[in-house]
């Protein structure tokens, strides 16, 4: 009986297109909010980011 071997893959984050790590990094420093990818003829053309601030004890009353 042969070792188990630890499964190959032909996914290598250098093949990734350069869209994927702007995404990533977008995503990584967002608290709140939405990232979108906007795709034109199967092409990302376009991506935003809309980051929302979440107010704490919004229900308590300013002095």
């Amino acid at each position: 009986m042969s070792a188990p071997q630890t499964p190959t893959s032909d996914f290598s984050v250098s093949s990734l297109p350069a869209w994927v790590e702007i995404v990533r990094q977008k995503v990584e420093t967002l608290r709140f909010g939405v990232v979108q990818i906007v795709v034109h003829d199967g092409k990302v053309t376009q991506i935003e980011r809309t980051e929302k601030t979440r107010l704490g004890g919004l229900g308590a009353s300013a002095e």
